[in-house]
């Protein structure tokens, strides 16, 4: 573990910043039978992603009663929920669209397999998303006045694919022409959909992960230009993605403060295996003990998280920490059961005083 705050017994009171269990990686489960397991592990609520039965887009817009089901699934097990998550279908969005898709994407967004007209039926599926989005958080006001505010904003988080992270490396030589018409692409798909996003009241938040259009700090400084700063396009912070790359993941906090919607907590560790798989991933499955970088359950691997709460606190930050858990080697009840431990250790709530202010008499009690 990677501090001597893993060895103490945990701090079990609710933060400011609710601890969260974003549900993408439990999509095997039914929503029903997941939810008391989320409440035994630890967390005050869930990050629904719109797979399995977690969130059903279209039933959420289009059926009565359905996303009163959702919240009555969520009180009777004490959970919140401060956001759900597209991320499969985002990804269809901008990207070069292959046979991998199909098995991501709800049967009504691959419809023929057409690469275009799938994306056009995801760019729809998104702004349905940020209806469904509005309904179910006005539809849950009263439930989640009795927990945690968190940021008061309804986000959804995903992911907005790429047409060029397939030339991320420049060979054959790429000018900034070339990629410059992906950030282009992305614009023309995505300012449409942050258009219904605006009106519904909702905060799209990317994940910056490689195969999106924003994978760094450069990426997503370029993205955040190529739609002209959109009010409603942020980011969904998330350091795994950045420090097996190299990139400064409390750099990312600071630069991006204002666009910070959602914080996933999931860690990496990277400069392991042999020496026979770099950065890339060789095409190795992960856990492959060649790999230089694999995901790790939180608190085992590498990233520097007590920095990441010391940012966090810094910018002002009070929305959901939600763990994304994900580490092949290790049994994922017990794994995320841990990560909720050694995040509620470490999450502790900023501080409303300055450290020093009891030196002024003036602020003394007599």
């Amino acid at each position: 573990m990677q501090d001597s705050l893993t060895n103490k017994d945990p701090i079990v009171t609710m933060s400011l910043r609710p601890i969260t269990l974003f549900t993408g990686q439990w999509a095997d489960l039914p929503l029903a039978e997941l939810l008391p397991k989320v409440k035994a592990m630890g967390y005050e609520g869930v990050e629904l992603a719109c797979w399995g039965d977690h969130f059903n887009v279209m039933r959420a817009v289009k059926e009565r009663g359905y996303v009163e089901s959702l919240w009555a699934l969520l009180e009777k097990n004490g959970l919140g929920c401060w956001a759900i998550s597209a991320h499969l279908v985002g990804q269809a969005t901008c990207d070069r669209i292959d046979e991998r898709h199909q098995a991501i994407l709800p049967v009504h967004v691959w419809g023929d397999g057409q690469p275009e007209g799938v994306r056009q039926r995801a760019a729809e599926e998104m702004k349905l998303t940020a209806q469904a989005a509005r309904k179910f958080f006005d539809a849950g006001k009263a439930i989640m006045a009795k927990h945690a505010k968190g940021s008061g904003k309804a986000v959804v988080n995903g992911f907005t694919g790429s047409s060029i992270w397939h030339a991320i490396y420049a060979f054959p030589p790429t000018t900034q022409e070339f990629w410059q018409k992906g950030f282009d692409d992305f614009a023309t798909r995505w300012l449409p959909i942050l258009a219904e996003f605006e009106k519904q009241d909702v905060y799209f938040a990317l994940e910056v992960h490689p195969t999106e259009i924003a994978f760094d700090i450069a990426t997503a400084q370029r993205a955040l230009l190529a739609v002209k700063n959109h009010a409603r396009f942020g980011f969904n912070y998330d350091p795994s993605h950045l420090g097996y790359q190299g990139v400064d993941y409390i750099k990312f906090i600071r630069t991006f403060a204002k666009q910070i919607h959602h914080v996933h907590m999931k860690d990496a560790w990277w400069g392991h295996g042999d020496g026979t798989v770099g950065v890339f991933g060789g095409h190795t499955d992960f856990c492959d003990a060649r790999r230089a970088w694999d995901f790790r359950s939180v608190g085992r691997g590498d990233v520097r998280f007590e920095e990441v709460i010391a940012a966090l606190s810094d910018i002002g930050y009070t929305g959901p920490l939600s763990v994304e858990w994900e580490d092949g080697r290790m049994d994922r009840f017990h794994g995320a059961t841990e990560s909720c431990a050694f995040v509620k250790r470490l999450a502790f709530p900023p501080s409303a005083v300055a450290f020093d202010a009891a030196f002024n008499r003036t602020k003394q009690k007599k």
